[in-house]
């Protein structure tokens, strides 16, 4: 569907299949994908803007179903995780909508799309995986699966060197903790943070700002690993999440990561004008920030 809507509207497009990403090194893609009958794929969508102009890179965690894998999660609600794709959606739609519109800012999506299934071939609580670029990372959790295949995806979508880096993904449920179901949490660098939740409240899908405690990074030290993919404690789950993926952006690139579990599906009855189900959060916040980047450089 991304591929066929992307040529739809004269994006540029790029499929990696399973076997091109385990020969590419995208350990965490494959990692989780890998317990799937219906194997993983990474889809590249560009919109090319004016000469000279900014460059936006978008990465949308893809994760089609979630059971949780071999870390399995409760049945009451599961069927929900149909929603666990809405990073991937967003990014997906926001692309198309910037070549709909013309925007002179080059927008470039790299989405990693994969299914979380326990069977015989998934991956095991203590596995070791290399992510795409080189980190080791110590699985204790197969549930915190989308930043797995998140931080391969901001590797690749930063080696075409970009202006600006957003994220976002339906990443934990420690977002709904915090902020409750209509409140995207934001996070990133400070500058580009903070505009990214001005515009989202600008235009109604009210994002917050949220720190990243520099002490967080400590309890996601693993024994075996360069990293473990969870804390050993429950606190703060959404900010040790967006730390995690903070380690695969180098310092000085303008980044910002939105958590959208809980505002990215309405399971309730519809309010103003937010359907039940998918919602499309957060892609008017990003085409709001991509036109004021067009705007102001």
């Amino acid at each position: 569907r991304a591929a066929a809507l992307g040529r739809k509207y004269g994006l540029s497009v790029e499929v990696l299949d399973d076997i091109a990403l385990e020969q590419q090194g995208y350990g965490g893609i494959i990692g989780v994908g890998k317990g799937s009958s219906r194997k993983p794929r990474l889809v590249r969508l560009a919109h090319t803007g004016a000469k000279d102009a900014k460059s936006v890179a978008l990465v949308g965690k893809g994760i089609t179903f979630d059971t949780g894998g071999i870390s399995i999660k409760p049945a009451a609600g599961m069927d929900l995780m149909t929603s666990d794709m809405g990073g991937a959606a967003a990014v997906i739609a926001t692309t198309i909508a910037a070549a709909r519109l013309g925007v002179g800012v080059s927008v470039t999506a790299t989405v990693p799309m994969a299914e979380n299934m326990p069977s015989s071939t998934a991956q095991r609580p203590g596995d070791v995986l290399t992510q795409y670029g080189g980190k080791t990372i110590e699985v204790l959790n197969t549930d915190a699966e989308g930043r797995l295949i998140l931080a391969d995806a901001i590797v690749r979508a930063l080696e075409d060197d970009p202006d600006y880096l957003i994220d976002t993904a339906t990443l934990t449920g420690a977002q709904m903790v915090a902020l409750g179901t209509r409140t995207p949490g934001v996070m990133g660098t400070r500058e580009f943070r903070d505009l990214v939740a001005e515009r989202s409240r600008a235009v109604g899908e009210n994002g917050w700002a949220m720190p990243l405690p520099t002490e967080l990074r400590a309890d996601l030290s693993s024994r075996v690993a360069d990293m473990a993919n969870v804390t050993a404690h429950k606190y703060g789950g959404m900010l040790s999440a967006a730390t995690y993926l903070k380690e695969f952006v180098p310092a000085g690139q303008a980044w910002v990561h939105v958590d959208i579990a809980g505002p990215a599906f309405n399971s309730g009855g519809p309010w103003g004008y937010t359907p039940k189900g998918g919602t499309g959060v957060p892609v008017r916040s990003l085409i709001a920030v991509i036109e004021r980047i067009a705007e102001t450089g």
